[in-house]
């Protein structure tokens, strides 16, 4: 697997759920990747990208599960 791929778990609404990230090759202005890869409970949730000092994701999907993997993903990367 790619050493840049992480595993991140996650809780909304009472629930856990297991998943990994795997993050883009290109790279925002401040060095980070400009966007997220996601996989929940193995099913593809879609990719994440912070902009305008926000989550968001190319699906639709809920915000509350946007943001706690927002919140895993900044976590890693110490945003």
């Amino acid at each position: 697997m790619d050493d840049r791929i992480f595993d991140i778990v996650i809780e909304t609404e009472g629930k856990k759920y297991k998943g990994w990230v795997n993050p883009s090759d290109k790279k925002s202005e401040n060095g980070h990747p400009t966007s997220f890869h996601v996989v929940i409970e193995g099913t593809s949730f879609g990719y994440l990208s912070f902009q305008d000092c926000k989550w968001s994701a190319n699906k639709q999907r809920p915000a509350e599960m946007v943001e706690a993997i927002g919140r895993a993903i900044e976590k890693k990367y110490k945003l």
